[in-house]
């Protein structure tokens, strides 16, 4: 028997996308996007206004399914044609609108749409389980080490980096594997740009796959672990955080970036 021990296989990515495409009529806003995801990583996928970002994390949302390519998730094919797929399979997105209900407390909207109700009974009909939503948001909330005032106050009344506190909250409380998140320290001051970017470090130590769109630059090389970058609806670039500077991945998406030995700009093997 040979001494040589085979070495086990590398997990797969949490996600991975290959070759999608996506048009709206004669309009091509993906013709080639191709990235990966790896559990306990952040991914920042960057670019351009119009470069096709939205258009991506909808399709893998469920939001715009994809014309042409392929998505994995944990190396096995899946099909998201609808956003309760995405969330069926544990992808949840952030959105920048954070579509919370501002009359409703926080508590409140983190079950939003999926109260715990209990069973009815001959004495009556279905009744909010309030003890046990607020114990388990106490739960997440205590893990993500998110400090907010009681649970039965407003949203209407949270600043900016409460509110993005609570719409991360409420993406990782229903056994998500991914988390999007569309530009979460969009519009926030600086300390609360640094919990939020806490927030997101957090999530991925915590093993938990992150996809973060952002504009800034410091905030990328602060928290990413892989940064892929989109251009004219294709990806120009994909590399470790580690492997490239500032200048490299501004290069990338603006198209100034030359590759050696091609002459090419824009594109990065």
């Amino acid at each position: 028997m040979s001494a040589a021990i085979a070495a086990e296989p590398a997990a797969a990515p949490l996600l991975e996308v290959r070759g999608l495409q996506k048009r709206y009529g004669a309009v091509v806003a993906l013709r080639d996007v191709n990235f990966t995801v790896r559990r306990g990583e952040v991914t920042a996928l960057l670019g351009d206004n119009g470069a096709g970002k939205s258009t991506t994390i909808k399709a893998i949302a469920g939001v715009a399914p994809i014309d042409e390519g392929e998505i994995l998730l944990e190396g096995r094919p899946v099909s998201i044609r609808h956003p309760s797929e995405a969330t069926a399979l544990g992808i949840q997105t952030v959105y920048q609108d954070l579509a919370l209900c501002d009359n409703l407390g926080i508590c409140a909207n983190l079950y939003l749409g999926r109260e715990l109700v209990s069973t009815p009974t001959a004495l009556g009909p279905h009744v909010l389980r309030d003890v046990d939503m607020e114990l388990e948001a106490r739960r997440v909330l205590k893990t993500l080490r998110i400090n907010l005032p009681a649970l039965d106050t407003p949203v209407a009344s949270l600043s900016g980096g409460q509110r993005q506190a609570v719409a991360i909250a409420r993406a990782v409380l229903w056994d998500s594997k991914l988390v999007i998140m569309d530009e979460p320290t969009a519009a926030l001051g600086v300390a609360q740009t640094a919990e939020v970017l806490r927030l997101v470090r957090d999530l991925a130590e915590q093993g938990y796959g992150v996809i973060l769109i952002t504009h800034n630059m410091q905030n990328v090389f602060q928290v990413a672990d892989n940064i892929a970058v989109l251009r004219l609806g294709a990806t120009v670039m994909e590399a470790r955080k580690s492997d490239v500077t500032p200048e490299q991945v501004v290069g990338a998406i603006t198209g100034t970036l030359a590759i050696p030995g091609t002459g090419a700009a824009g594109a990065m093997a």
